[in-house]
C-alpha cells in the first residue's frame, strides 16, 4: 500500500526521516515554491514511490521554511534528493531527472528479493512449498498455495495456513471459498447467479441460524469488489439480523 509523503520540518526531521529510516529507506525531496524544477520533479517521484508499495518512504521539505535542514544537507541548488537509510545518506541527486532515471535511483533503494520471495514468484506448489519451508509466514507463498489448495478441493489444509498470517482482503476470500462447499458447475466455482440463488434461499434463516450468517458472508467475499451486488446483499444480511 501507497504511503502519503510526509512534510518534513526542522522540528520533525529526527522523527520522520532518521527515526523512520531505521525501518525503511527514506527519500528526502528538498524543493520550494518559487522552482520551477521542483514542481516537474514531484510528482515524478511521488509515482514513483509510490510504485513500492511502502518499501521506501517519501519525505518533502521546503526549504524556505526550514533552514536547519537545508544547512545539514549543505544544498546549494535544489531540487534536491537524498536517500537515507539506517540513520545515514547512502544515495542523491540534483536536479529534475527523467522518471527513468528517479526509478533507478528508488530502484537501489530495495532490499533484494529473498530466497523466499524468489520461490514464492515462481508459483507453482513445489516452490511455493520450499518457499514455506524457508519462512513460515511468508504472506506471498501462504495466499497462492492456499488459493492452489482450494482450487483443488483441498480446503482444510488452505484454512490451515491463512491461519499463520493476518487476515486482508485476498485471505478472506480465499478462506471464504474454502468454507462454502464447491459447485457443480463452473470448474467448482460460484457463478453470480448460483450466488444470488443461494443468498435469497439463506437469507430467511438468517435470525436462527449462525452457519447460514456465515455462509451469506462467504458468498459475499467471493464476488468481485466491483461487483454493484455486494453491498445490496450486505444491506439484506443486516435487515434480517438487526
Amino acid at each position: 500500500m501507497a504511503v502519503p509523503a510526509v512534510d518534513v520540518t526542522d522540528d520533525s526531521f529526527q522523527v520522520d526521516v532518521l527515526d523512520r529510516s531505521m525501518t525503511v529507506p527514506v527519500v528526502i525531496d528538498l524543493w520550494a515554491p518559487w522552482c520551477g524544477p521542483c514542481r516537474t520533479l514531484g510528482p515524478i517521484i511521488e509515482s514513483v514511490v509510490d510504485a513500492t508499495d511502502g518499501a521506501v518512504a517519501l519525505t518533502k521539505v521546503n526549504i524556505d521554511e526550514n533552514p536547519k535542514i537545508a544547512s545539514t544537507f549543505q544544498v546549494q541548488s535544489i531540487p534536491a534528493v537524498f536517500a537515507v537509510d539506517q540513520g545515514k545518506v547512502v544515495d542523491q541527486f540534483i536536479g529534475a531527472l527523467p522518471e527513468r532515471s528517479v526509478k533507478e535511483f528508488v530502484d537501489r533503494l530495495l532490499p533484494m528479493p529473498s530466497e523466499a520471495d524468489q520461490l514464492a514468484a515462481a508459483g507453482d506448489e513445489a516452490s511455493l512449498r520450499k518457499a514455506l519451508a524457508l519462512d513460515a509466514a511468508h504472506g506471498g507463498a501462504i495466499e497462492a498455495l492456499a488459493d492452489l489448495l482450494v482450487n483443488r478441493g483441498e480446503p482444510a489444509e488452505a484454512l490451515s495456513l491463512l491461519e499463520r498470517i493476518p487476515e486482508n482482503a485476498e485471505t478472506r476470500r480465499i478462506a471464504a471459498r474454502a468454507r462454502l462447499p464447491r459447485s457443480a458447475s463452473n470448474g467448482g466455482t460460484w457463478s453470480p447467479e448460483e450466488v444470488a440463488d443461494r443468498i435469497r434461499l439463506l437469507l430467511d434463516k438468517v435470525p436462527g441460524d449462525d452457519d447460514a450468517r456465515q455462509e451469506i458472508v462467504d458468498l459475499i467475499e467471493t464476488m468481485d469488489l466491483d461487483d454493484p451486488h455486494r453491498a445490496d446483499y450486505r444491506r439484506a444480511l443486516t435487515s434480517k439480523l438487526f
